[in-house]
């Protein structure tokens, strides 16, 4: 019922890529940037039923940002401290989150049935000063639905971020983002950034044996916005794909994507899976 557990870590990304605010940024826009983070922290997981999950965690967070390598501009030849709001900032936050939700997967990493309805409330505190420091909260709901003994599975994700003070200032590189191995594979990783985002995936998977591979058909649809009464399914940005995912019985070592969306086509690996 009850659990604990730590992480400490430092991470260096020499040439992450900045487009700009909001979902309507062109990808010819992007900047470099050099990403440094250290990190030790935290967290206790409560159980008071099997599937009733509540977390907290706490953690010292060091973000440093320089000028980016590679072959695309450096973001502050590019972009100002008004288009990418923090540019030049180096915060430090004592970062505090606690989440609350239920969930029913079986298993959590590989599941063909179940779902997870769950809140994450994230507290960020600039020790360096206040005028970084801002709350955000997401939400995320999950269900899968087994057809045919489990052999054909419908699985979708809602997931909304939403950073609950609009005038607070956020660093560029911790906003709300979509893009990625999970969030809109098609597009560059971080390709849209904003202070709220929304993002909706469905999958049609069929499992030929629940101990060797999966395929899956998908579609993804998203947006980031500025303004919270934004968040509507206008103007959303949206892929579709088929992967392969290889697995165990309790979890997906390997997960290839092919996606395509109107920026072309990208071929994704992981060693999770997608929720």
């Amino acid at each position: 019922r009850l659990s604990f557990g730590s992480r400490l870590g430092w991470r260096d990304a020499t040439q992450v890529g900045y487009y700009g605010l909001g979902t309507n940024t062109q990808r010819e826009a992007r900047a470099n940037f050099r990403f440094q983070e250290t990190y030790l922290g935290g967290h206790a997981l409560f159980k008071p039923v099997r599937w009733i999950p509540l977390k907290g965690s706490v953690a010292y967070e060091h973000f440093n940002t320089a000028p980016g390598q590679g072959t695309h501009p450096s973001i502050e030849t590019r972009y100002t401290p008004q288009s990418a709001p923090g540019l030049g900032a180096d915060p430090t936050y004592l970062h505090s989150q606690f989440s609350v939700g239920i969930d029913w997967r079986q298993p959590e990493d590989y599941s063909r049935k179940g779902g997870l309805y769950q809140a994450t409330f994230h507290d960020y505190r600039n020790n360096n000063g206040g005028i970084y420091s801002f709350q955000r909260l997401d939400g995320d709901v999950i269900q899968h639905v087994p057809l045919l003994r489990e052999t054909w599975v419908i699985s979708m994700r809602g997931r909304v971020q939403t950073t609950l003070d609009e005038n607070d200032l956020v660093p560029y590189f911790l906003l709300p983002a979509l893009g990625s191995g999970k969030t809109l594979r098609a597009f560059d990783n971080d390709r849209f950034r904003d202070l709220h985002s929304l993002l909706m995936t469905a999958e049609f998977r069929w499992i030929p044996n629940p101990f060797g591979m999966d395929m899956a058909l998908f579609y993804e649809a998203g947006k980031v916005t500025n303004r919270r009464g934004d968040l509507n399914f206008k103007g959303l940005k949206s892929d579709v794909g088929i992967g392969a995912r290889f697995h165990g019985p309790f979890s997906t070592p390997l997960r290839v994507d092919l996606a395509v969306g109107n920026e072309g086509w990208r071929l994704r690996f992981s060693s999770s899976a997608i929720f």
